[in-house]
């Protein structure tokens, strides 16, 4: 079967796993990282090889595609479809490095890569590299991850700081992971403290951090390769609206699976869906929903359109997808919010994956790049006329 083929089944196939990783959910939620079943099953259709290049064997999957399958993840374990997000992203990021990099990462045509975005470390040169040393905190997935891609300062020979700041890509089995995610929400993710101790990196396992986050990094194979030149912010940010939705599907559907045989305590209401409230919110939830989707289509289809060209997004255009994604997943929020005030006092109990749903959405909206109005803040500057005021686009 061809890469476009397994490409076009992988959806089939993830959603032929979610009921199964939906029972893993509070599994993955009380280990504070994704259960080992449902990386199994992740790993079986293909998820891991969406965003490798087709060259190494991977599947080379379209933006479009890859936000279907977060989504679907997502619907069925909000924590697993995070870290999904974050994995595609650090993927994204290492077809940035030079080639020989891209071959060592990409081997074998999966991968998992996390990313730390924070310039918490500093590299020191020496003969052949640098030596990394740092602490990454909220660092999604990196228990599964086989590669992080870490932000850092680059030091001076004598020590101090020139402040050019550079991501590196090092394999987690040259770092150490602090058991320090002790979270409300999220804690499935498994977003846990990382930590170099002047960990040696070759010269080529390193990007300039600007031309990370742009996708302009100089001269590789995939330089001038149409049709998958996103942008790592405007990249995740698409993942990201595209996984919140797929949190309130799944919030929806956990909702209507409690209705039957419910009635509204100290009312003489018996049927809880034969009461018009419930009936008007249900419909705003649903509609909430189906807009942010439509609005997160509107955002890929532009990326894919420049992507092809060969063009890179504009500043205007990039702000517009931070406001427009972050817009999109607040409104999921909202239905969830809304599904959640309708479902009565036993949806607090833990035994209830609505409760669940809830908590992780609530607690991902609150990431510094993801909040809702520092990304309109961005758009609406831009859409008045000023500079975005922000160098991350």
């Amino acid at each position: 079967m061809s890469e476009r083929h397994e490409s076009a089944a992988l959806l089939d196939s993830v959603r032929a796993a979610a009921p199964v990783i939906r029972e893993h959910g509070a599994e993955t939620e009380e280990r504070g990282r994704v259960s080992r079943e449902t990386l199994r099953l992740l790993d079986r259709a293909g998820v891991f090889r969406m965003a490798v290049p087709e060259r190494f064997g991977g599947l080379d999957a379209p933006l479009a595609r890859q936000a279907e399958v977060v989504g679907e993840v997502a619907r069925a374990c909000p924590a697993t479809g995070w870290n999904m997000t974050v994995w595609l992203t650090g993927a994204v990021m290492a077809g940035l490095f030079p080639d020989q990099a891209q071959k060592e990462v990409f081997d074998g045509g999966a991968a998992r890569v996390s990313v730390g975005f924070a310039p918490t470390g500093h590299l020191a040169p020496v003969d052949g590299g640098y030596l990394l040393t740092g602490r990454w905190s909220y660092n999604s997935g990196c228990h599964a991850a086989g590669w992080d891609c870490l932000a850092a300062v680059l030091e001076h020979p004598d020590g101090g700081a020139t402040g050019a700041q550079l991501f590196a890509l090092v394999p987690l089995t040259e770092l150490s992971v602090v058991d320090d995610w002790d979270v409300s929400a999220g804690r499935g993710t498994g977003s846990a403290t990382v930590v170099a101790e002047r960990v040696f990196v070759p010269a080529h396992r390193l990007i300039p951090y600007e031309g990370g986050v742009s996708g302009e990094t100089g001269e590789r194979w995939n330089t001038r390769v149409p049709g998958r030149g996103y942008g790592a912010v405007a990249f995740v940010m698409a993942l990201y609206a595209a996984m919140a939705a797929g949190i309130a599907r799944g919030a929806f559907e956990l909702f209507l699976e409690r209705l039957p045989g419910r009635g509204i305590t100290y009312t003489s209401w018996e049927d809880q869906r034969q009461h018009p409230l419930t009936q008007q919110q249900v419909a705003a939830a649903a509609n909430r929903i189906e807009a942010g989707s439509a609005l997160t289509d509107r955002v890929i289809r532009l990326l894919q359109e420049r992507a092809d060209a060969g063009v890179p997004p504009t500043d205007a255009e990039k702000a517009q997808v931070r406001g427009r994604t972050a817009f999109a997943a607040e409104l999921a929020k909202e239905a969830v919010e809304l599904l959640y005030s309708m479902s009565g006092a036993s949806v607090i109990r833990r035994s209830a994956p609505l409760q669940r749903f809830h908590r992780d959405l609530v607690g991902f909206s609150l990431h510094a790049l993801t909040q809702v109005h520092t990304n309109l803040e961005v758009q609406g500057r831009v859409l008045l006329g000023l500079d975005p005021g922000s160098d991350i686009l």
